[in-house]
């Protein structure tokens, strides 16, 4: 399994806090079987200052701990980008991470505020399709006003968005109301992919078989393989 979102990157923002911390993430991950991470640290002006120059020398040091402690785990370096004005800014600096490519446009992980969506969020992402920028909307099931009504996600579906939905929401273990807007998105064909979004060891863990194993009973191997293994993949493989 493909895991392109969570944030072991030690000591950069609210997931793993020290090597020690990111180490045993991932251990657990490993242990799980999934074989490939893409670290996404929030990038979010005024909270959290990471941008791509920046984490770029995290990266590498964690790449040297993966080596010095066996871990046999691929890892890749982007970022949770909060959708916000400075976004522009780090984009002219050609400081925005970028995931990997779908089709011929680069991919972005979009954090929308969890209270809700800001006016004017379609003309951000218009703004950033002009410019190849693709976003993959993440966690849209746990926003306040997409779980409210489903109908709030129809801009970001209507532009061709990406959607990255939660593996805790889909098993249930975000509340029921996450639960149920996830099925919405995977009963309409929505959502692209399924990450752990890990925070942590025992409340946000690097998880994904559970929700893999949920995806084949409740839907089928093919669903279960595609948001978990080959959309990742397609992804990723630039």
């Amino acid at each position: 399994m493909i895991d392109l979102h969570c944030h072991l990157l030690p000591g950069v923002d609210d997931g793993a806090v020290d090597n020690d911390n990111a180490c045993e993430l991932f251990s657990m991950a490993v242990k799980d079987g999934i074989t490939h991470m893409t670290l996404t640290p929030h990038v979010q002006p005024g909270r959290y200052e990471n941008t791509r120059e920046s984490l770029d020398a995290h990266f590498q040091d964690t790449k040297q701990l993966l080596a010095e402690e066996n871990l046999n785990i691929e890892i890749n370096i982007a970022g949770e980008v909060r959708l916000c004005a400075e976004l522009l800014g780090l984009y002219a600096e050609d400081n925005l991470p970028f995931i990997g490519t779908w089709g011929k446009k680069k991919v972005m992980l979009l954090e929308l505020p969890h209270s809700g969506i800001p006016p004017g969020s379609d003309k951000l992402v218009d703004w950033l399709l002009a410019r190849d920028i693709l976003p993959m909307i993440a966690h849209p099931e746990r926003n306040k006003a997409i779980m409210e009504d489903i109908k709030h996600a129809a801009p970001f579906i209507n532009r061709g968005c990406l959607f990255q939905l939660t593996a805790m929401s889909i098993t249930n273990d975000f509340g029921i109301k996450a639960y149920e807007v996830a099925h919405q998105f995977l009963n309409n064909d929505w959502a692209t992919i399924v990450a752990s979004d890990a925070h942590n060891t025992k409340h946000r863990p690097p998880i994904l078989s559970k929700a893999y194993q949920f995806l084949v009973e409740q839907f089928s191997n093919d669903v279960a393989n595609t948001l978990l293994i080959n959309n990742p993949r397609k992804i990723i493989s630039t």
